[in-house]
């Protein structure tokens, strides 16, 4: 499986504003420079994301986002959920044996699958974690 780029970017993003947590609120223009993303794409993002209650905003001098949440409270999934309207989405349990399973339900069940992995990793996990190596990059950098 793989996330869409709108996920990835997004949580690119999200781990940039983690790791500068304790010293500044973060730009969006700072974000798009250092992991080359659009800014007006991460403005959308950022859209997304701030109506999901995942990021504040901070006016004036000094001013950027900053996580509304701390970083353990923060799931890839919630991230993934925020940006991407076609992403993994929490699935209705289904009450049908197995084998009466449509293709439908079977998806439904998949994706409640990928979706409790990724509700289990946080940005304060990936951060913590020394095995997760330096933050990753843009899809943008890896395709290029």
């Amino acid at each position: 499986m793989k996330l869409s780029s709108r996920s990835q970017y997004a949580i690119t993003a999200m781990l940039e504003l983690a790791i500068q947590e304790k010293i500044r609120p973060v730009t969006l223009f700072d974000i798009a420079q250092k992991q080359r993303i659009s800014l007006s794409y991460l403005e959308q993002l950022f859209a997304h994301l701030r109506q999901n209650a995942l990021v504040r905003g901070r006016r004036g001098p000094g001013g950027g986002y900053v996580l509304a949440r701390n970083v353990k409270d923060i799931s890839i999934a919630d991230i993934v959920m925020a940006v991407d309207d076609t992403g993994v989405k929490p699935a209705k349990e289904a009450v049908m044996d197995r084998t009466e399973m449509s293709s439908e339900q079977l998806w439904q069940d998949v994706s409640q699958r990928i979706y409790g992995c990724l509700s289990d990793i946080t940005l304060g996990d990936f951060l913590r974690s020394p095995s997760n190596g330096p933050m990753p990059e843009s899809p943008a950098k890896a395709a290029g």
